[in-house]
């Protein structure tokens, strides 16, 4: 009989079990992937294209199922596509991004409901659908660690050009930049991002770790840096109530990780210094709008802080 405090045994069993050893592996290591990326896209107001990148996959999947190849390498081909469509539609400017990125949305995963109806079972595809943290396989582990090195070691060698293409374009261009490149790479690495979590949090849930931690944070630095660490912490603590929740509450696990971030999300709304809902109510009765002007410029604080 052991001898650990009650509350230890309770934290240490759920781990005691391979799967769920597995799945802490996976789900820390696309909360740290989702999270680097997140800062970027909620800075940069991509969410839409973390959104459609989620759902432009689903032929990919499908075909590949048809086939009887890999659902992920099906599913990052279909991410690909989906990044150099986006590209390819804005690069002239003769259509503004949300147009592209609706039409590539809509489409995109048009075809993958038009070809899933028609696959005699679709069964096998709904842990990609909707996630299936505690089924992740050792392949899928060593192929998220690997994304998760090309994604974390992208931004970390680019990291001067990604802050200084989101927040001035213009000065970027007249030291030699190209926006529209350093866009191209940021939505090949938000493919593969996503790629990266279907098997966990599914296509359906994964928009919500590129978004929600990021948002989080920005309501409570005004530094990038901390920021991204910020996000990286909300994100990975979610993954572990998710977890817990999920072993010992019997619910799924993706869904768990996902209402975590989201509750964390609210609650710093309300009660963030300075930025939050209830901050703001209280400062409307002690000051005539100085609070409201320092929100508006925490955006360039971001960039003046670097």
């Amino acid at each position: 009989m052991s001898t650990l405090p009650l509350w230890i045994n309770w934290l240490i069993e759920p781990f005691t079990y391979s799967f769920m050893q597995r799945g802490l592996l996976a789900a820390v290591m696309v909360s740290v992937i989702c999270a680097v990326l997140g800062a970027f896209v909620v800075l940069r107001g991509m969410a839409f294209v973390g959104d459609a990148m989620a759902h432009t996959i689903l032929p990919g999947i499908v075909i590949a199922y048809w086939l009887g190849g890999n659902l992920l390498l099906g599913a990052l081909a279909a991410g690909l596509l989906t990044a150099f469509g986006i590209g390819w539609f804005t690069r002239d400017g003769q259509l503004q991004e949300d147009t592209a990125i609706g039409v590539m949305f809509s489409g995109l995963f048009a075809l993958g409901i038009l070809l899933l109806s028609i696959v005699s079972s679709y069964r096998d595809l709904t842990h990609i659908l909707f996630g299936n943290i505690l089924g992740v396989s050792g392949t899928d582990l060593w192929l998220i660690a690997g994304v998760g090195v090309l994604v974390v070691g992208m931004v970390l060698a680019f990291f001067k050009e990604l802050v200084v293409t989101s927040f001035d374009p213009g000065h970027a261009i007249t030291i030699g930049l190209s926006p529209g490149v350093v866009r191209y790479g940021l939505l090949i690495l938000l493919a593969f991002a996503t790629v990266s979590g279907i098997q966990s949090v599914g296509v359906v849930m994964v928009v919500s770790l590129l978004v929600t931690p990021a948002a989080t944070a920005y309501l409570l630095s005004q530094q990038l840096p901390r920021m991204i660490l910020m996000s990286v912490g909300f994100s990975v603590g979610a993954a572990l109530v998710g977890l817990y929740l999920s072993y010992y509450w019997n619910l799924a696990s993706g869904a768990t990780i996902v209402l975590a971030l989201t509750t964390l999300f609210i609650i710093v709304f309300l009660i963030a210094p300075r930025r939050g809902l209830l901050w703001r109510m209280r400062a409307k009765h002690t000051s005539t709008g100085g609070t409201d002007e320092r929100n508006e410029t925490g955006r360039e604080d971001l960039l003046l802080s670097e």
